[in-house]
């Protein structure tokens, strides 16, 4: 996946593209394996910020350089922090905190977020996708969560990845540290698609071209009641989604959307989301 081409000296964490309403970030520190340092968090952070109240932005795609997607956390970092006056409880704490305001702020996005896994996922990385609201995998991308093998069990990576496949799938993964492949990745509902490397530009921006044709309203509204209802019981979530629907009913994209169906004819939707 490729965004803007710079000289690695000078070209910043995060490479960005926007074209037709798709926004690519794409992480450039491949010589890291792309890991989750304190700075690579901040400057992904700030990016999907901006990205959120930018009005050309529809669609937001997060990919890597390298053969690495994302490692996880910097254990180099993580490690050389144990030399600090607590023996790095506080660094610690804050890295975790930061990563998981990471993973929240994906969610709460307005706009949906696709990851594009080129390469391995692992640890926070498959976090990483995990809390993104859609992924597409090459063929050879891997994930896993292997911190059981090091002794740090990846207990924060299990809560997006517990939501995202399937309660005991999702344990296995995290009690053998043992990495998946793509097809699996599937199985477990981890990704969505499995994508030929030849053909991923092409078909990774058409799907999110075709979101991204969407009424951005529409797919703010969506999004946020969809996370709403997952956390509520059956009944609450009905009638929390009938208040929504009826909401959204009343919307001017809704009321062109429908005119534009029995009419048969292509909606014009509103500029603003």
């Amino acid at each position: 996946m490729t965004a803007t081409p710079q000289d690695a000296a000078d070209r910043p964490l995060i490479g960005k593209l926007l074209h037709n309403g798709v926004l690519r970030l794409v992480m450039q520190q491949p010589e890291k394996m792309n890991a989750l340092s304190r700075q690579m968090m901040t400057a992904l952070a700030a990016e999907l910020e901006a990205a959120g109240t930018d009005p050309h932005v529809k669609v937001i795609l997060l990919g890597a350089e390298g053969k690495v997607f994302c490692a996880g956390h910097d254990l180099k970092e993580l490690t050389a922090a144990r030399a600090n006056a607590d023996g790095g409880k506080a660094f610690y704490a804050e890295t975790f905190a930061q990563c998981a305001k990471l993973m929240q702020q994906i969610v709460a996005l307005p706009k949906p977020v696709i990851a594009v896994v080129t390469g391995v996922a692992t640890a926070a990385g498959c976090q990483l996708v995990a809390s993104c609201d859609l992924a597409l995998a090459v063929d050879t991308a891997t994930f896993c969560t292997p911190g059981v093998n090091i002794g740090l069990f990846c207990s924060t990576p299990m809560v997006a990845l517990s939501r995202a496949a399937n309660r005991k799938q999702a344990m296995e993964m995290l009690l053998t540290g043992e990495a998946i492949d793509a097809s699996t990745a599937k199985d477990f509902g981890l990704i969505n698609r499995i994508i030929p490397r030849d053909y991923l530009e092409q078909i990774v921006q058409k799907y999110a071209e075709t979101i991204a044709a969407k009424s951005a309203k529409t797919l703010k509204i969506g999004k946020e009641a969809f996370y709403k209802q997952q956390e509520m019981p059956l009944a609450q979530a009905y009638a929390y989604t009938g208040e929504v629907m009826t909401h959204n009913m009343l919307d001017t994209d809704a009321e062109e959307g429908i005119n534009a169906f029995l009419q048969k004819r292509e909606p014009v939707w509103t500029t603003d989301s």
